[in-house]
């Protein structure tokens, strides 16, 4: 039997791979993706719900499924405003997990980043380590969080500080720990979707292991 697939984040650059991945993966038949705007793509696998995903509330009944992917994640120059940051790359996650996890939804993979960790005194990564904190915390079966390094790939809006930053890092590919080294968006959808399709434990998975 064919599984159903639930994707928050499938406009972005990892979300959009990972559509595009279940799309030719014979072992999802629907694939429903959440979102604030149409990805634009018409196919007989997606069904499209559009809203405010801060208010996840409003789809409860419809975030049912096998595997929720989670790929939702802003950047400081397009939400400057703490709270409301807070509220997309923590809020949204885990209140994801909560619903999917009373809807029966057995596997969750969800984009961190590396250096995540609830204590640290970095912004950006104690959010990401209490993201990872409150998805476990859910206890879904089998849960997957990746931690990936920069992540490469064709994005829609420039970046042009990152991706000079991207571009550094491949030239001295060599001296760099393989930790650190650049993730393609590609291979973490890839990674995300095979775990999912595995009878692995729940796990993390640092960006070396992508």
């Amino acid at each position: 039997m064919q599984k159903t697939a639930i994707l928050l984040g499938a406009t972005g650059l990892t979300g959009s791979l990972v559509l595009e991945q279940l799309l030719s993966n014979a072992n999802y038949g629907t694939i429903k993706l959440f979102s604030r705007k149409s990805t634009g793509i018409f196919h007989p696998k997606v069904k499209e719900y559009i809203g405010d995903l801060l208010f996840l509330e409003d789809f409860k009944e419809d975030l049912t499924g096998d595997d929720l992917f989670i790929c939702i994640g802003t950047t400081k120059k397009k939400t400057p405003n703490h709270q409301q940051y807070r509220k997309i790359d923590l809020g949204i996650p885990k209140k994801a997990v909560e619903i999917c996890k009373n809807n029966g939804v057995s596997k969750v993979a969800v984009v961190s980043a590396i250096g995540a960790n609830a204590k640290s005194s970095i912004a950006y990564n104690k959010i990401k380590g209490e993201m990872e904190h409150a998805v476990l915390s859910a206890n879904i079966a089998h849960t997957y969080i990746l931690r990936p390094s920069f992540i490469a790939g064709n994005r829609k809006q420039q970046r042009t500080g990152e991706e000079l930053g991207i571009a550094v890092f491949k030239c001295f590919k060599f001296l760099i720990p393989k930790k650190y080294r650049v993730v393609e968006a590609r291979a973490i959808a890839a990674k995300m979707i095979a775990l999912c399709n595995s009878n692995a434990s729940s796990k993390i998975i640092e960006s070396n292991d992508i």
